[in-house]
């Protein structure tokens, strides 16, 4: 079981340089946990590709349905104290903050390409190089 954030989750659906790794990631752990958060930020990742034409919206909406098909029973809503504390003991944004105080309380790390939070929280946050070695 492991905390994933936004991006790691448009990686497994957006084809691209990280893609075959984020396949690996879910053959090696297949029971993904985010915060409710992550909802609103896929569908933010997912709109320009929709504004430019790259994805048509059947597409996008085929992913987000099949993303929330692998999430459905692991969201969770964070409290605002934990996210807050987080915020205040680093450099990282709230909605960052959510995926960190989530991987805090399952206990579990939070897999991500984000190098600030990398940077900010190596005791909780893990490169997808790192965790699947």
């Amino acid at each position: 079981m492991i905390v994933v954030d936004t991006n790691i989750i448009a990686y497994l659906y957006i084809s691209g340089e990280k893609s075959l790794q984020v396949e690996q990631l879910l053959i090696a752990d297949s029971v993904w946990n985010a915060p409710v958060l992550w909802r609103s930020e896929f569908r933010n990742v997912l709109s320009p590709y929709l504004r430019k034409g790259i994805l048509e919206l059947d597409e996008i909406l085929m992913m987000i349905q099949q993303a929330e098909k692998l999430l459905i029973d692991n969201e969770y809503e964070i409290s605002s104290a934990q996210v807050m504390q987080l915020v205040s003991s680093s450099h990282c944004s709230a909605y960052n903050c959510e995926f960190v105080a989530l991987a805090r309380y399952l206990d579990v790390p939070l897999v991500t390409a984000d190098n600030k939070l990398l940077q900010e929280f190596p005791d909780t946050a893990k490169s997808l190089d790192a965790f699947l070695t």
